[in-house]
């Protein structure tokens, strides 16, 4: 037999809460969180560092503290969750198929669903490494929660390859514990972190950043014994003769984040063969009816604050649907222009925006001195100078009502980068 609620809530991390509390502030009564781990709080739960909530809160935060307060919202607001509930499939009309230790195999039919499921780490598999598979290489990830859940120490002599911000996060966090990081190797010319990152997790403890370097081969029977990083060129092919060994126990991969979409597609929903998350309108609607996603699984974010922002708008919009408010697919696309990988959202619905509408995008290299510009149907309206513009960065645009209520026929908005070149 199935059992009905209102909101469906796919995920209990920061995503997942943030939705359910938008929901219940919009008046949605009938919530109900579904979270496989056997906690809620998400990958908060071992970001024991601080730098969370200066946006949402006002203050700096630990991760478990910036969980915290949403778990105590999720109290007082007396919304329901199952932990330890896996969910197996979303039918595009809004089935929903788990399991769990208590319920079983169960079935529930929802009013609306939001898909924040979040994201995963890019496995060494994914990356085709040379080598043995000896112990010692882990996912950033994966090591944190060694050290900071568990209390095990993945290693002593550390490289870690990919500058992303949980690799950047643990090579201060292992170095802190008594291990020696000798060098992070990134594969690109610049970091795919956040610059106060780089300066407090790296300059601040003398640990080398590589850039334009990669790891070729790992070596090691039982263990990682040592790795030959190498120079690659514009192509990111291994130049001859750069080849540099350094001895080590451990590799820690930061090699991407990949949103978690399987259930997505399962329920039909387009994903962006950019972000690899599904395609949303300015309410954070897919292209299936009463679907919504929010969080890493709709793109992957540098701050959890924005996480929060988003979420509780995907709730709010999922409890306007079940009251019978309808969402488009958008009459106004949003076409990444020069310099612009994404946007999010991909099209806008102008009778919803209320006073503005915040669109977020990532660049594709680093700028320096170049102006972020906005085109309505090929007129510029806007054009906002960067004093830096990085990938690792994510960038805020605001679109306010009136932009869209003095250009009523618009079709199209075009995002660039303007006068400036690649740094």
């Amino acid at each position: 037999m199935l059992k009905y609620h209102d909101v469906a809530v796919i995920g209990g991390g920061p995503a997942g809460m943030a939705a359910a509390v938008g929901a219940k502030e919009a008046g949605a009564d009938d919530i109900l969180i579904l979270e496989r781990d056997g906690t809620l709080g998400g990958i908060l739960c071992q970001c024991i560092h601080n730098g969370f909530g200066l946006h949402i809160f006002g203050e700096e935060l630990t991760g478990p503290e910036y969980a915290q307060r949403y778990i105590d919202k999720i109290t007082q607001f007396d919304i329901p969750y199952k932990l330890s509930t896996m969910v197996l499939d979303i039918s595009p009309d809004k089935i929903i198929t788990a399991v769990n230790p208590i319920d079983g195999m169960m079935q529930i039919q929802a009013g609306a669903v939001i898909l924040a499921m979040g994201c995963r780490e890019r496995p060494r598999g994914a990356i085709n490494i040379e080598g043995t598979r000896c112990a010692g290489i882990y996912t950033a990830g994966t090591a944190q929660k060694y050290v900071n859940i568990h209390g095990y120490m993945p290693g002593r002599e550390v490289v870690v390859l990919g500058s992303g911000d949980i690799g950047l996060i643990m090579a201060r966090r292992m170095t802190l514990e008594g291990a020696k990081v000798k060098a992070v190797v990134e594969l690109m010319p610049y970091s795919g972190g956040l610059v106060r990152n780089i300066v407090q997790c790296l300059d601040d403890f003398g640990i080398p950043l590589k850039f334009s370097h990669t790891v070729t081969e790992i070596k090691g029977k039982a263990r990682v014994e040592s790795v030959t990083i190498v120079r690659v060129d514009e192509n990111f092919r291994p130049i001859p003769g750069t080849e540099e060994e350094i001895a080590c126990d451990t590799l820690l991969l930061s090699v991407g984040l990949i949103p978690e979409n399987e259930l997505s597609q399962a329920a039909g929903v387009e994903l962006s063969p950019v972000t690899g998350g599904p395609i949303v309108g300015e309410s954070f609607n897919t292209g299936v009816d009463g679907i919504f996603a929010c969080g890493n699984a709709l793109h992957v974010h540098d701050l959890v604050d924005y996480v929060s922002e988003e979420s509780v708008g995907a709730g709010k919009n999922a409890a306007a649907y079940v009251r019978g408010e309808k969402f488009g697919n958008g009459e106004v696309k949003i076409i990444p222009g020069k310099g612009v990988r994404y946007t999010v959202p991909s099209a806008i619905d102008p009778g919803r925006v209320d006073k503005l509408c915040v669109v977020r995008f990532r660049v594709d290299n680093v700028y320096r001195g170049a102006s972020v510009c906005v085109y309505f149907d090929g007129e510029r309206v806007s054009g906002t100078k960067k004093r830096i513009a990085a990938p690792g960065e994510m960038e805020t645009l605001r679109l306010p009502k009136s932009r869209f209520t003095e250009r009523p026929g618009c079709k199209e908005i075009t995002i660039t980068l303007e006068e400036g070149d690649p740094a």
